[in-house]
């Protein structure tokens, strides 16, 4: 018997703007910050609206540079339904490559690894789909910014 193979699906593109980054210093495991999530869109075949002001991403970042990503936010797609996003993952590179990422400058993503699994949840039956399904991502940090490509995995 063989088993399936996954296949990723692009549901969307979310496009993520940020709001100034609050330093909260050393913590148990790293160096701990909060990068509010204050808006941005949702455009893809599957998924498309607007960012809630209503979220952030806990960052810990680790000796060697490795930043764990750990997202809450909320999108209201254009038809009215909201959707809770809980984004997990890792960002990492060259040093060099990431001190250029931390100082905003525009740096190739193929030059990094930025990659997480969401999860999705909404009580709107016209989306109960995600409340089923996984999702992964592919991600690029800029100076204000983050743009994740999510695909579900079918």
């Amino acid at each position: 018997m063989l088993l399936p193979t996954p296949v990723l699906e692009l549901v969307c593109e979310i496009d993520v703007t940020l709001g100034p980054i609050r330093e909260m210093g050393q913590g148990r495991g790293g160096h701990r910050r909060i990068v509010p999530i204050i808006g941005g869109t949702v455009t893809g075949p599957k998924l498309s609206g607007r960012l809630l002001d209503v979220g952030a991403d806990w960052q810990t970042i680790f000796a060697g540079g490795l930043a764990e990503l750990d997202t809450r936010y909320a999108m209201e797609t254009e038809d009215g339904a909201v959707i809770e996003i809980i984004n997990y993952g890792y960002r990492h590179g060259p040093d060099e490559v990431m001190q250029a990422v931390a100082r905003g400058e525009a740096v190739d993503p193929a030059n990094y690894y930025m990659r997480t699994h969401a999860r999705l949840e909404t009580g709107d039956s016209r989306y109960d789909w995600v409340n089923r399904t996984l999702f992964v991502g592919a991600g690029a940090r800029f100076e204000s910014a983050v743009k994740v490509a999510l695909y579900a995995i079918g």
